[in-house]
């Protein structure tokens, strides 16, 4: 996100580009032969309680995903799950291995079940070469023509039917941050690029960023498949496991494309909303609509929103987020919705508590004063770019900006005279707060002069914080629904029709 002035920019320069390392090494060690899957770690913190009650569109329903309701319990490999029957070359034989063989085994035995033809052509063999290498030895294998060191990756490479993970530093950082279930849908994913290859459903023509929308969508329907109860393998809830399993699927996605990048927009795995797209259509849809995601498609889902979004002077893309940029950013929605009684915006503490509704830091919205409260320090806190030791999900301005927008969001909706304290309140901020966003890829001018405009990478930002704490898809009182899911699906609904109104219509 910038701000422009007439002759200065609130810009502020640096180095406070997140770069883990997944996102400094796919793009330069690709193999035209392998895919990879990227590593970049997070943690989600979850720290708002589900709302209760019935959503009243089937699809957007707040106690489902993708039709199955949504329930904790137990996630990652079942008690009784059976010793692995596949091998890997150059594995060891510990924990890490175990898994990652019980997720190929897993993956193979949903693919007997679901391989058909059509969509796909032929009959579905299992993937003849698993390998296991340590991405921290210096002299590890040599795997598909390429040097394993330093590349700590999942892949796989058509030319020597294999499937390749690294041991020592991808998949046990995966277990960490997200659980075991997450290594199921990563091998998912590369096997997703198997079932390509065998299916005839791609070739040397077909653009990068549709082989891995086809892939992500492949896992979306694996795991559709283990939460109904079918692995005998794994299990995974449909509250934090699921939302931590698509958090591993969007830390996954290729660097931050910008203007200068433009050639490679149809060269990688596509942003968070992307990413999260496909998974979407496999979970609720299943296979068949996996094998018929193309270019065309992919463009649809998107609308009209840029592949590509700018960023300025080649700088990280990141606004200091202090005082101007919240009134500016104000001054924006108030552009973009034009409300009859704007709220007003406080950047210190109410000398009272709000009478109708509970504090929501760093940004709480107070309906019988029409006024946005902002803890701007804790506004910076949301927004600060991490540094690459913290492994916490990619975060920046935009994580920090959602939420404000989200309170806004509120304003409105208490101005139009309907409820702001329940489910429906929750999914519509989620909404408005896409609409407003999208109004913001294109500059808006401000009345005190110059215009905000959001830039590369903001869009993963607001996903990631959809993730950690859902406070941009939360009501007055910042109870947040219980899914990532259909947070993000909310959100999302927002941006691809940017109508304020039909947020309205679409969460009754």
């Amino acid at each position: 996100m910038t701000i422009e002035r007439t002759a200065t920019t609130a810009k502020e320069s640096g180095d406070a580009t997140l770069e883990a390392v997944a996102r400094t090494t796919p793009r330069r060690r690709r193999v035209v032969a392998a895919t990879a899957a990227t590593l970049l770690v997070g943690v989600l913190a979850g720290c708002s309680s589900p709302v209760e009650g019935e959503g009243r569109s089937s699809l957007f329903n707040p106690n489902y995903v993708g039709g199955m309701p949504v329930v904790d319990g137990p996630s990652g490999v079942r008690a009784d799950a059976p010793d692995p029957e596949s091998s890997a070359e150059y594995g060891d034989g510990g924990k890490v291995d175990r898994l990652a063989l019980l997720a190929v085994d897993d993956v193979v035995e949903y693919w007997e079940k679901h391989y058909t033809d059509p969509p796909m052509d032929g009959s579905f063999e299992p993937v003849g070469n698993l390998a296991s290498y340590d991405s921290t030895e210096r002299f590890g294998p040599i795997l598909c023509g390429m040097e394993t060191y330093d590349f700590a990756n999942a892949f796989f490479c058509p030319k020597a039917d294999l499937i390749a993970w690294d041991r020592g530093q991808l998949v046990p950082t995966g277990i960490k941050y997200f659980g075991d279930a997450s290594i199921a849908a990563l091998l998912a994913h590369e096997y997703g690029h198997a079932v390509q290859t065998m299916g005839d459903l791609v070739d040397r023509s077909t653009p990068v960023i549709v082989r891995e929308q086809q892939a992500d969508c492949f896992a979306g329907s694996y795991i559709r498949w283990v939460t109904e109860g079918s692995s005998p393998r794994f299990e995974l809830n449909t509250g934090d496991g699921l939302n931590r399993v698509l958090a591993a699927a969007i830390t996954i996605s290729d660097p931050i494309l910008t203007p200068e990048d433009q050639e490679m927009v149809e060269e990688g795995h596509g942003t968070a909303l992307d990413r999260v797209a496909a998974f979407q259509t496999g979970f609720i849809d299943g296979v068949d609509m996996c094998a018929r995601i193309d270019l065309e498609s992919i463009e649809n889902n998107r609308g009209d929103l840029p592949l590509v979004l700018d960023t300025d002077a080649g700088q990280t893309g990141e606004a200091p987020l202090n005082e101007e940029l919240v009134k500016t950013t104000v001054a924006a929605l108030n552009t973009i919705f034009t409300p009859e009684k704007p709220p007003a915006v406080s950047m210190q503490p109410a000398a009272q508590p709000c009478p109708d509704a509970k504090a929501t830091p760093p940004v709480s919205y107070c309906p019988s004063t029409n006024t946005l409260t902002v803890d701007l320090a804790g506004l910076q806190k949301a927004g600060r770019q991490p540094s690459r030791e913290e492994r916490v999900l990619i975060q920046g301005d935009n994580t920090a900006i959602s939420v404000l927008a989200s309170r806004y969001a509120l304003a409105l909706q208490h101005q139009r005279g309907v409820k702001v304290d329940d489910i429906s309140a929750a999914l519509r901020t989620a909404c408005l707060t896409g609409v407003s966003q999208r109004k913001m890829v294109e500059p808006i001018k401000v009345p005190e002069g110059g215009d905000i405009v959001l830039t590369a990478g903001d869009f993963d930002e607001a996903v990631a914080g959809l993730l950690n704490n859902g406070l941009a898809a939360s009501d007055v009182n910042g109870t947040t629904v219980a899914a990532g899911f259909t947070r993000i699906m909310a959100y999302r609904s927002g941006i691809i029709n940017p109508d304020a109104d039909a947020c309205y219509t679409r969460f009754p």
